[in-house]
């Protein structure tokens, strides 16, 4: 069947190819029996394809009927979907059908099957597999032929990780999916059911359809529409109702389309001055803000490093003062010291540790203090230190000295440490 006679008469509204491919499988898989899932957002019109599944199979003469399994309570469910018998719970003064008897020879379609709960998950596998139910508070197994299509705005595979959905029913429900794409992955229908939701509206209140001018249709178009379609429609009709002039500019529709910033992102300031792009529009884009961002940090980081080593190299450490008083050089400065690069590294300068130490995890190795030793000599002596103590393991000697097992090669080559 032609893709556009399809379109026309079930109301589709779009060119775009996400839609024409997803319309293409329900038409192919309608006139065979295949279970089918459908996954998309909420708001996207899932509920149309199991119409078009249905209406367009040799099941379109018999019953068809929609079931929101979210909105059924946990406990009535499973009596909803496959009935009930007299006094089988409190209030059930009747045998009652339920829906897999109701529509027998036609198609049933379950929306939002991932609230399904568990116990009812396994009522229906079987249903899937044989065909086959019992009603709640019987023991008669019943048969039954219904087509299953089923929905879901929710990721099936996530709930099965959570334990939440079963896997099997999961397989046994996708043995044909239909993903429906969100409206910011098919921008180009936006504006096409936009118009259509304006004609409708006009049509029914007797007015001429509103209109949106060039820089309104951009506008319209670059919103990303969490809630699709329904939130489509209903921003097209609160304009329509509200809007003081039937061409809308866009400051107008600005007012109503709700503020969004999907990515986290900050909103990009304008920049002016010599703060301009390629492009000469005065906006930096988000990338370069971000770049911009992170070099700056990364400066500031190497400043603030380079003050504290050259405060620490400008200290000479007197025994005359309190030992509270003299900086000391400890395994943290040690690992520190490596983040700079060659380039980058102050000149070493004399200075006197006074009892420095180096810690472990089982017990305290004392370094032996001298009197004038350079940092780099100070430095190796404490890995030579830790490799003796931990008899040349350099991976147990590296997290002792609180660096990389890569760091303390480097040091060993540099320093030429015999191991």
């Amino acid at each position: 069947m032609d893709l556009n006679s399809v379109k026309q008469r079930f109301g589709i509204i779009g060119k775009s190819p996400e839609l024409n491919y997803a319309i293409s499988i329900a038409v192919r898989v309608a006139t065979t029996d295949l279970t089918v899932l459908i996954t998309g957002e909420s708001g996207v019109g899932k509920e149309i394809f199991s119409k078009i599944i249905h209406n367009l199979s040799t099941r379109k003469h018999n019953p068809f009927i929609a079931v929101n399994c979210g909105a059924i309570p946990e406990g009535t469910i499973d009596s909803e979907l496959f009935g009930h018998e007299k006094g089988a719970f409190t209030g059930a003064s009747d045998a009652r059908k339920g829906y897999f008897e109701h529509v027998q020879g036609g198609t049933i379609f379950l929306d939002e099957i991932g609230e399904m709960p568990l116990g009812t998950q396994a009522r229906l596998l079987r249903v899937l597999e044989t065909g086959e139910f019992i009603r709640v508070g019987s023991s008669k197994v019943m048969k039954t032929d219904v087509r299953v299509v089923a929905a879901t705005n929710v990721d099936l595979m996530e709930l099965i990780k959570r334990g939440k959905f079963r896997e099997d029913l999961y397989y046994r429900l996708s043995t044909v999916p239909i993903k429906v794409s969100p409206l910011r992955e098919r921008r180009e229908d936006i504006y096409l059911l936009f118009r259509k939701f304006a004609v409708d509206f006009g049509e029914k209140h007797r007015s001429p359809a509103i209109q949106l001018d060039e820089e309104a249709q951009q506008m319209l178009t670059t919103y990303d529409w969490p809630g699709n379609i329904r939130e489509l429609k209903n921003i097209a009709e609160q304009i329509s109702a509200l809007a003081s002039d039937k061409l809308v500019s866009a400051s107008e529709l600005k007012q109503f389309l709700p503020t969004q910033n999907r990515s986290g992102l900050p909103a990009i300031p304008q920049l002016a001055g010599n703060n301009r792009n390629d492009t000469g529009t005065g906006d930096f884009s988000e990338r370069e803000l971000l770049y911009k961002l992170f070099f700056d940090m990364k400066k500031d980081l190497n400043d603030l490093k380079k003050f504290i080593f050259d405060y620490v190299g400008k200290q000479p450490l007197d025994y005359s003062k309190s030992k509270a008083a003299q900086p000391h050089m400890d395994e943290g400065m040690l690992a520190h010291l490596d983040d700079y690069e060659d380039d980058e590294m102050p000149t070493a300068r004399p200075i006197v540790i006074d009892n420095p130490q180096v810690y472990s995890n089982t017990r305290q190795v004392t370094v032996q203090e001298e009197t004038s030793l350079s940092l780099a000599d100070k430095e190796k002596e404490m890995i030579q230190a830790a490799l003796k103590k931990h008899k040349g393991r350099r991976k147990d000697a590296a997290l002792d000295l609180g660096i990389s097992e890569r760091t303390l090669y480097r040091k060993i080559k540099e320093y030429k440490i015999a191991e």
